[in-house]
């Protein structure tokens, strides 16, 4: 038998809801079941970067676990899953994660896919970095989680913000074996280099 196709999708309180929205979007489209967890510092963050209610948010998903549901489903390394993706994953949700001392439902899930060797993707997002969060970078990357903030990719000729939240988020989803095809691929240079 396979396993079948789901994926967490973390929501945490760092700006950047919109990213987490579109997974969920992409997630439908290429057949892949959801399951939802959102931290209370997310519903506040999407009450002021976007026009979604948490209720249209829960809509999107194929399922949805409160934060304090410590005993849900993903809870549990028996549930099998692809992995998780914490879009955006503010730092205190990095912080718990790498502590492995988890207070909620989001960052237990996240500690789960760690320990069963899951893939584990954080769009990490703040900026500038002090010492101590490139640190819980580096542990959490030894720890088999992908560090993958959601960095403009200039080369795709991006033309508006929605193009480059697709293209950080089609990215995220290769790190899963999923292809989105409008994902912009770098083909090589192109110009004067080439006729040589």
């Amino acid at each position: 038998m396979s396993k079948p196709k789901r994926i967490i999708v973390g929501i945490s309180g760092a700006s950047g809801v919109v990213y987490g929205i579109r997974a969920l979007q992409l997630l439908k489209k290429v057949g892949v079941e959801t399951h939802l967890v959102v931290s209370k510092a997310a519903e506040m963050t999407m009450a002021y970067e976007c026009d979604y209610t948490i209720k249209d948010l829960r809509a999107m998903a194929d399922h949805h676990h409160a934060q304090v549901d410590i005993g849900a489903s993903i809870s549990s390394g028996s549930f099998h899953t692809l992995g998780m993706l914490i879009a955006p994953c503010s730092i205190r949700t990095m912080s718990e994660i790498a502590t492995g001392v988890t207070s909620s439902l989001l960052t237990r899930a996240a500690d789960v896919t760690l320990k069963e060797r899951r893939p584990l993707v954080l769009m990490v997002r703040e900026t500038p970095l002090h010492l101590g969060h490139l640190r819980t970078m580096t542990a959490l990357a030894e720890m088999g989680a992908v560090i993958a903030p959601p960095v403009p990719a200039f080369y795709a000729n991006p033309t508006s913000i929605a193009e480059m939240v697709d293209q950080s988020v089609g990215r995220a989803l290769d790190l899963f074996g999923l292809d989105w095809s409008p994902v912009r691929r770098w083909g090589g240079l192109k110009g004067p280099a080439d006729a040589e």
